[in-house]
């Protein structure tokens, strides 16, 4: 599915030899099970947007205030609680590439709301989610095996010459191909009659733009969800990794891609650093420790960051399609969200306006 598309589960009988009937009524059996989720990365960079990371730390009592003030924009795409280095919130956001230096404004202007102490914003390439290594687990014993010595050792060899592939260029859409990335970026597998219905088009006219934004790089990748280890023994971090060399770099991504713990990667733009989403059961966070610092002293890495994340908390929505025109492309007004701003601030005023409200609930997905 990954390799060859979500939907085209005839092209994955084909390719694997296993009779379609079969191939669908597996694949309907782990979605209604909730083992499996899909979706895709869009390519944003085509989109004309930017993916920003931002670690906000509040300050104490104002926590509250702090993810509606990160959504004040609305180009968000994730919000987390987050604990250790940063305390506070960790976020996502797809920002409209020649506003980034507004949206570094606006963070300035929710610390000086008194929302937050201090924040930090990293700029990001394209993420990639790579599957589960299933070579380190056995299935009979139905447990996973974590060869920290062979990480350590792969991560440490000297790598090679490596090159950098070019950005992508901002292509050619229409606020309809933004709704199917949309719709696609919610469920990768979604049927081409829904997306039909909802944009009041013939199915075939659907599926021609959709054939369209596949061969032009829209999509990205096609993300396959599924969390390797139980969620009650488990913990999710965001790591910063910061590499020596450029060539480091691409070395280390390679490796780390190849890592069972591993969600999501992101380089830092302008950087020799990485994001690095990790899910990984609590008795093997301080064997992860142990490598990274022995990557340090080696001279692989310069420094590395981590914060734990709170999956209880996230908040998760599409990139803000709503807020493109196809005449004037996308729309961003930083004293519309000052204003703003200024109204989710006063709140901590007002008694009504901070009611505490304890979360309960099943854990949610962790992508």
């Amino acid at each position: 599915m990954r390799k060859y598309g979500l939907r085209n589960l005839q092209l994955i009988s084909d390719k694997t030899n296993i009779p379609r009937p079969t191939v669908h009524a597996r694949v309907s059996k782990l979605e209604k099970e909730g083992l499996l989720r899909t979706w895709i990365h869009p390519n944003y960079a085509k989109l004309g947007l930017v993916r920003g990371m931002a670690l906000l730390t509040t300050k104490p009592g104002r926590e509250l205030l702090a993810p509606e003030a990160l959504r004040v924009p609305g180009y968000w795409l994730r919000l987390i609680r987050c604990m250790g280095e940063c305390n506070g919130y960790y976020s996502t956001h797809a920002i409209p590439l020649e506003k980034r230096w507004d949206f570094e404004q606006y963070l300035e202007k929710v610390v000086a709301s008194g929302i937050a102490s201090e924040y930090r914003l990293l700029w990001l390439g394209e993420a990639r989610s790579p599957l589960p290594d299933f070579r380190y687990y056995d299935a009979k014993k139905k447990t996973w095996t974590f060869d920290w010595p062979g990480w350590l050792e792969a991560l440490a060899a000297k790598p090679g010459q490596t090159r950098r592939k070019d950005p992508s260029a901002l292509g050619t859409f229409d606020k309809k191909d933004l709704i199917i990335l949309k719709e696609l970026v919610k469920d990768g597998r979604t049927k081409l009659t829904h997306l039909a219905r909802l944009l009041g088009m013939t199915v075939p006219a659907v599926k021609y733009r959709f054939d369209n934004l596949a061969r032009s790089g829209f999509i990205r990748e096609y993300v396959i969800d599924m969390l390797p280890f139980a969620p009650e023994i488990s913990d999710l971090y965001e790591m910063v990794l910061d590499f020596k060399s450029n060539e480091g770099l691409c070395h280390g991504e390679k490796i780390l891609s190849s890592l069972p713990m591993v969600m999501t990667l992101s380089r830092v733009e302008g950087t020799n650093s990485i994001a690095v989403r990790v899910y990984l059961p609590r008795t093997q966070m301080n064997n992860l420790l142990t490598m990274l610092s022995a990557l340090s002293r080696t001279g692989v890495l310069t420094g590395f960051t981590y914060v734990l994340l709170d999956p209880m908390t996230i908040r998760t929505q599409t990139f803000s399609y709503e807020f493109y025109e196809d005449n004037t492309g996308w729309q961003y007004d930083n004293l519309e969200y000052f204003e703003q701003l200024r109204k989710v601030s006063s709140a901590f005023d007002k008694e009504d306006g901070m009611q505490v409200i304890f979360q309960t609930g099943l854990v949610p997905s962790f992508q």
